[in-house]
Order: C-alpha cells, then structure tokens, then sequence
C-alpha cells in the first residue's frame, strides 16, 4: 500500500511539472516551429478609437419667422439626431432662436452627435488646469462669439468632463473640423460661427504654441454652432 501511494505521488508530480512547463512555454502542436527563447510575442493591432464629434448644436437667429432647411454632409456616422434627421431637416425659425418642426414641436437647437474618422489639430491651443476649465472657457468663447447662453449651455455640458483632469490640452478647429461636417443652410445665412472645441486630457503640462483665435460679428441671419470631442492620448 505504501509503494501504491510513493508511486502515485510520483505520477502526480509529473504531472504538475508538466502543466508548469506548458504553462511557461505554450502548448506545442504537432507541426508548430519553437519559439526561440526571449522572442517578443507578436499581439495584433488594437482597435483604432476614433474621437466622437460630441453634441454639436445649432442656433439659429432669423430677423423674422423663416422657414430653413438645413443638410449635413458628415464624413463619419451619425449615432444620434434630434430632431431626427432624415436627409435634412426642415423647420421654422423664429428671431428668439425657438426653431418648430413639422408637426408642431419646439425645439431649442438643431442637436446631432457622431463618430469620424478626423484626425484634430493639436499643434497650437492651450494648456489649462482642470479647476481653471470654467473660467478658461468663459473668457474664450465669449470672445469668439458665443452669447452668455449659448457658452453656458457649452460649458455646463464639457465642463463636468474635463475640471477632474490635472490638465486639459484644449485647440478650437478650423477647417479640420468645418471640412468633415459641411453644413448646407437655405436660406443662406448672412453671418455663421461654428466653434469646436478638441481636448486632450493631460497628467502634466506641456509647452505648446498658443493659438490666435477669430472673433466673430452677428449681422442680419445669424447661425452659430457648437461641439467638441475628446482626444485620448
């Protein structure tokens, strides 16, 4: 009985030195190439995330009540449209900038949120703490334009998002942006400010060239915009 147990733990042991080893080395199939010792493993790509065009919102500021129709030619996929967009949307403005479809229902602001493939300009913005985000915001939107409103709304939306990060790399786009969403407003209007905000969170600061920014005169049919999107390092 005794020998049966000696012989039995023998077994066992050889067994666990097995599974040690192929635990170490990878299971061989018949017919695998070994794997030289200290060869990196070769893990495929990730997957590219892309950085959403997050809650772009359009006001609109007729002289009177004016029937407009509005396309957007986005180079991305729409994930969300409010009033939903069906190849265009087709409502009533108003000089108080309430905006009433169809059917009848009073809207705020045109509202729609994607995902693109656009690759930001980072290269010159500004670098913020996260507990300066609010008053950062204030001073430069209100210099490029926005009414109180419309940069209250775009803060108490961005800033709950970006005051919690040491620092925020922040650059408002241009052409990048404007090129991937093409708006298409008639009638046309007489003034059009679309501000975008990117932002990349940061754990420390960094030197980066400061970038000049357009002001912005309403005159006649005014239309202003306004997003951003998030950056992931």
């Amino acid at each position: 009985m005794k020998r049966l147990t000696r012989v039995g733990a023998l077994v066992l042991c050889l067994l666990v030195s097995a599974v040690v080893l192929c635990g170490c080395r990878g299971t061989a199939m018949p017919g695998d190439t070994p794997t030289p010792a200290n060869t990196p493993v070769q893990l495929p790509p990730p997957d590219v995330s892309w950085p959403a065009a997050a809650k772009p919102v359009i006001y609109f500021y007729p002289k009177e009540p004016t029937e407009v129709s509005v396309r957007l030619d986005f180079d991305g996929k729409l994930d969300f449209t409010y009033p939903q967009y069906d190849g265009g949307w087709n409502v009533t403005a108003y000089p108080d900038s309430r905006i009433v479809d169809g059917q009848g229902r009073e809207y705020s602001y045109l509202f729609w949120e994607g995902t693109a493939r656009v690759q930001y300009d980072m290269s010159a913005g500004f670098v913020v703490k996260g507990g300066d985000t609010v008053a950062f915001l204030q001073d430069k939107l209100a210099y490029m334009g926005l009414t109180p409103r419309e940069y209250n709304e775009f803060i108490v939306y961005w800033a709950p998002m970006m005051e919690g990060n040491a620092y925020n790399l922040i650059a408002f786009q241009g052409d990048v942006y404007t090129d991937s969403a093409r708006l298409t407003i008639s009638p046309k209007p007489d003034s059009l400010l679309r501000v975008f905000m990117a932002y990349q969170p940061l754990a420390r600061a960094v030197d980066i060239p400061a970038q000049d920014l357009p002001t912005f005169e309403r005159t006649g049919f005014a239309v202003v915009e306004w997003g951003g999107a998030v950056v992931e390092g």
